[in-house]
């Protein structure tokens, strides 16, 4: 998707359709795993109770791009 976005500017919106349903199709099935939900809610607690400790917030990582 990103890539289609791109390389395809402003008609993005049109031309890159079936990329985006299929982004959000994959998207929509780690939303739904409950397994996944735990893991990052997990992650969560643990970061918000080391900062709580400590108050200092953990540098975000940059996403990776899929390009």
């Amino acid at each position: 998707f990103t890539k289609c976005c791109q390389e395809t500017g402003f008609l993005m919106v049109v031309k890159c359709r079936q990329e985006n349903t299929a982004l959000k199709d994959c998207l929509v099935g780690y939303y739904s795993d409950p397994l996944f939900y735990e893991e990052c809610k997990t992650e969560y607690l643990k970061q918000r109770e080391e900062y709580r400790a400590t108050g200092i917030k953990k540098k975000k990582q940059k996403p990776t791009s899929n390009v």
